[in-house]
């Protein structure tokens, strides 16, 4: 029976939140300044997996939600069974031994390799790998606020290594860059492929080189719930 991806997430921040109680972590003591960005996430926030970025390009891309990057009969927190994480308290340490079990049975995670090939459209937090955010090369592309940088990087298969081209408008450069600077929301399109990549920041499961860089624009439902 196919695992119901929406219920994981729930759970995994959950757990975030147990995790940053006991590190005694707080957005007012991170280095990225969140609140110079438009629009304000806590750690562990994630994206709403309806992308609204405009693909401006002859071939059509599909928009994929974070969820589809994993094996369907996966289940991402299989090893947390038993253990009901609403009856921990903040800074407990039975979160920190949770945690460290899910990060050591998700460092050999699932891809589905019927994507490789796909011309995708997908939104998510940049984690940057270069060190001239004059001239990127390539960033990882994560779905929740804070991953690799305050809170444990989540699955390879849901972090994306992007390589980006030569052929990027002054504008996409500028999009690119302030997003690098904060840790902020783009939205990317571009070829997927199930291209592994050991990077500096987190294991990556799969590659995308991208086509377009554009500003992440949140569903007008939610513009203005913040």
């Amino acid at each position: 029976m196919p695992i119901l991806k929406n219920k994981w997430w729930p759970l995994l921040a959950l757990l975030i939140v147990l995790w940053s109680g006991f590190i005694g972590l707080s957005i007012a003591n991170n280095k990225v300044d969140v609140k110079t960005q438009k629009e304000e996430y806590k750690v562990g926030e994630r994206l709403p997996n309806t992308s609204v970025a405009t693909a401006n390009s002859i071939a059509p891309y599909r928009k994929l939600n974070w969820d589809e990057l994993m094996p369907a009969d996966w289940d991402p927190m299989k090893v947390l069974k038993g253990l009901d994480l609403s009856k921990l308290k903040d800074s407990d340490p039975r979160a920190m031994e949770a945690l460290e079990r899910v990060r050591e049975a998700w460092k050999d995670s699932p891809i589905v390799f019927d994507l490789n090939g796909t011309r995708i459209e997908i939104p998510g937090f940049v984690v940057p790998l270069d060190v001239n955010y004059d001239s990127v090369k390539e960033f990882l592309l994560v779905p929740y606020f804070g991953a690799c940088i305050h809170v444990p990087p989540p699955p390879g298969n849901q972090i994306l290594h992007v390589l980006v081209p030569k052929t990027l408008t002054k504008k996409q450069q500028k999009t690119l860059k302030r997003a690098m600077l904060i840790y902020g929301t783009i939205s990317i399109s571009g070829t997927l492929a199930t291209v592994s990549s050991n990077t500096s920041m987190g294991f990556a499961s799969y590659q995308v080189k991208a086509d377009l860089i554009e500003p992440y624009k949140p569903p007008n439902n939610l513009k203005n719930t913040r």
